[in-house]
């Protein structure tokens, strides 16, 4: 018998970030369109810290049974097995894919210091002045840390990274001279582009994103191998029942088709996906492909 959504217990989507960020509020996008899908009230709960493993020990302690996901960056899958020595969860057998949420671009920006205003000029810049050219990133061994080494590799120079606490520091930095350019998620760089204290060179997904459609990808520029979306992606705790694994992934696909939704997450710089369980499997299988020989060569742990 189908129970009506009041009599239903509340669903619940941990979140691994604070309340007010991107991840926070995609999770109550998808939250507020689920309880509709899934026939019951859905509420958000914020686990913040530790890049997301918080909220994967909440996941671990749920009860299988469909009433509790989560949505995780692709760090947890494809870059924290690398950095760190001791993991608190195994990707395979603790975290089972529902489906990928949205993808976003990593763009990257120079500001005052040097005067480039092309990924060209960067380059010859760059190579003449290896010592000063370093990037600034958000946090250290996230993605954009190592999308740094990558772009080094590509230009044969072996560029700096420069740790700060959250893209808000980074800017400021960029924008005084401190730091010779940023690797960070192009939406947190696109609005200091716009107004011209910043300039976006490329992004490194496979089209251009809307909200800067005159920036080119790395592709574009003759630069594949400087390429790859992050995403974010929803998660069931091991041994949820496949149907309940379906149920979320339906409701998931038919919420990223939305216009409301789509509109919404593509003015927050994000690209809806929501497909199969499969393709986050073969998206999360190749970003490891792409990182693990990365994070490898450059000897970095996090612990």
């Amino acid at each position: 018998l189908a129970l009506q959504a009041q009599d239903a217990p509340a669903a619940k989507i941990i979140v691994g970030f604070p309340a007010g960020g991107s991840f926070d509020a995609i999770a109550r996008l998808i939250a507020e369109k689920a309880k509709n899908e899934l026939n019951r009230p859905v509420v958000v709960d914020n686990k913040t810290g530790a890049g997301g493993r918080i909220a994967v020990d909440a996941l671990k302690a749920s009860p299988a049974d469909g009433s509790v996901v989560m949505l995780g960056p692709d760090a947890l899958t494809a870059l924290y097995p690398f950095t760190f020595r001791k993991l608190n969860y195994d990707p395979k057998k603790d975290l089972v894919p529902i489906g990928t949420a949205a993808e976003f671009a990593f763009g990257f920006a120079v500001g005052t210091n040097p005067k480039v205003n092309t990924w060209a000029e960067y380059v010859e810049w760059a190579r003449k002045n290896p010592k000063d050219a370093n990037y600034g990133i958000p946090a250290l061994g996230a993605p954009h840390h190592f999308f740094g080494i990558v772009i080094g590799n590509a230009i044969n120079v072996p560029m700096q990274y420069v740790p700060f606490q959250g893209s808000a520091p980074i800017n400021l930095a960029l924008m005084g001279g401190q730091i010779s350019s940023s690797i960070d998620v192009a939406s947190s760089q696109v609005e200091n582009h716009k107004a011209g204290k910043m300039r976006i060179l490329a992004v490194s997904t496979e089209q251009r994103i809307p909200q800067a459609p005159e920036v080119p990808t790395f592709a574009e520029l003759g630069f594949p191998s400087i390429s790859g979306a992050g995403f974010n992606a929803l998660y069931a705790p091991a041994g949820t029942p496949a149907p309940a694994v379906d149920a979320w992934n339906k409701a998931l696909s038919k919420i990223m088709s939305m216009p409301d939704v789509r509109e919404k997450l593509v003015a927050m710089g994000y690209a809806p996906v929501g497909k199969s369980a499969q393709e986050l499997v073969e998206r999360q299988n190749a970003a490891i492909r792409k990182w693990e020989p990365v994070i490898k060569a450059s000897g970095f742990t996090a612990d």
